[in-house]
């Protein structure tokens, strides 16, 4: 599925001429892994209200989250085929306005944990099992809201909130040590009182293993970070920052394609 996830990725942006690569393909074993294990949905009713949320912080990595969408059959190849372009579901940003499937509408980093909050106590208020997921990039860590966010789900208890950090540390001009360094993004987040988890981003055993842990446990806040690769599976975006936000050209889709065939 991560797989066919990569390929609908690197195709998507190349018909579009523009789009995030890099942060959607280090991100996709993590949402493959988490709605192929863990995640509560309905295929036939993606408004389902008792459904668990999936929030995507980093809204520019969609291509990722349309992906999963269009394997599960939420979204079709025709709406995938429209992405970036005038009228289309399928927007540069993920928008829950627009998108079956998509919880929450992204623009400016940082929101997402608040957000995902937000549906966290609601959720308990409305006396649902939902779990929230977030996912974040580490490069959104560096916005001051994702840390009120982490303490105040610590002091409302929100057991139910889970985040997944995509530590692949790059971000939109450069490698992170070199534009703002965040250090050790789970003490940070113990420190402010979240269980936290470390796995490898790409390893679906320990990616099952965390969210399975971080499910079952709802006496606090949980926070998975996950080691991963910019541009995981194709080799030329692999660690390499100018594909955080540019597309392939013919030759270079080819030469994907290859390599995830």
């Amino acid at each position: 599925m991560a797989r066919k996830c990569r390929i609908d990725i690197v195709e998507m942006v190349h018909k579009a001429g523009a789009g995030h690569p890099g942060g959607s393909l280090s991100a996709i074993d993590l949402i493959v892994g988490l709605y192929g294990t863990g995640f509560r949905f309905k295929i036939d009713d993606p408004d389902w209200d008792d459904r668990d949320r999936f929030i995507m912080s980093k809204g520019h990595a969609s291509p990722a989250v349309y992906s999963i969408l269009h394997n599960l059959g939420i979204i079709t190849k025709n709406d995938i085929d429209g992405f970036r372009t005038l009228g289309s579901v399928c927007q540069g940003h993920v928008d829950m306005k627009w998108t079956d499937g998509v919880d929450f509408s992204a623009g400016s980093l940082g929101m997402g944990l608040s957000f995902g909050l937000g549906c966290s106590i609601a959720a308990r208020m409305d006396g649902s099992e939902r779990n929230i997921w977030v996912m974040i990039g580490d490069g959104e860590t560096q916005e001051g809201q994702i840390w009120e966010a982490a303490m105040a789900a610590d002091f409302h208890q929100t057991g139910n909130l889970n985040v997944i950090i995509d530590r692949n540390r790059i971000q939109n001009d450069d490698f992170m040590e070199v534009q703002m360094e965040i250090g050790d993004i789970g003490k940070k987040f113990e420190s402010f009182g979240w269980k936290t988890i470390e796995i490898d981003g790409h390893n679906m055993s320990e990616i099952v293993e965390a969210i399975k842990e971080a499910t079952n446990d709802r006496n606090r806040p949980c926070a998975i970070v996950a080691h991963t690769v910019k541009g995981k599976g194709v080799s030329f975006m692999e660690n390499n920052p100018a594909f955080h936000g540019k597309a392939p050209n013919d030759d270079e889709l080819k030469l994907a394609l290859e390599e995830l065939s």
